[in-house]
């Protein structure tokens, strides 16, 4: 054919034509045996997160234990201050100012002894660490404070009453 002629069916080349014809062909078979198989994994995804979601709550589960791991912790080091603080100023009273310090799920789980150290007065106080697992353990939370004793009395002149 002739530059610039024009062919009856509008100029198109109908050997080119057949070869996209067959891989329009092939491509449809493949979308269609893709379709098939989409059909058979439906609700795939949805029995992977059912397999994933005990792993995510077991992270969940240890990331709050050990934030009440460290909460028994800070709790038990304001205990031991209070405690110091208290048996500092008024000999014997460690137990109770430990326990007016700390949270109120957790003053029945808390005790704390007192040594007199000469002019010093050192207090261990132990929180027990609660565990979201029955049957778990996780032990005491155990913390130290010495404050100095004081001099005066509380009931002479110039004490801490007047």
């Amino acid at each position: 054919m002739r530059w610039g002629a024009r062919r009856h069916d509008g100029g198109r080349d109908r050997s080119r034509d057949r070869g996209r014809d067959r891989s329009r062909n092939r491509d449809r078979g493949r979308d269609q045996s893709c379709n098939r198989d989409r059909g058979r994994d439906r609700g795939q995804v949805a029995i992977e997160y059912l397999g994933f979601i005990p792993v995510l709550l077991l992270v969940a589960l240890a990331g709050v234990q050990l934030g009440l791991v460290a909460y028994a912790a800070q709790q038990a080091g304001t205990a031991a201050r209070a405690g110091a603080r208290s048996a500092s100023l008024q000999p014997g009273t460690a137990q109770q100012g430990c326990a007016e310090a700390v949270s109120d799920w957790l003053a029945g789980d808390t005790s704390c002894s007192a040594a007199e150290l000469g002019e010093e007065v050192e207090v261990t106080a132990s929180v027990t660490i609660p565990s979201l697992v029955p049957g778990w353990d996780f032990g005491q939370a155990k913390r130290k404070a010495v404050m100095p004793l004081d001099d005066t009395p509380l009931d002479a002149p110039g004490g801490q009453d007047g």
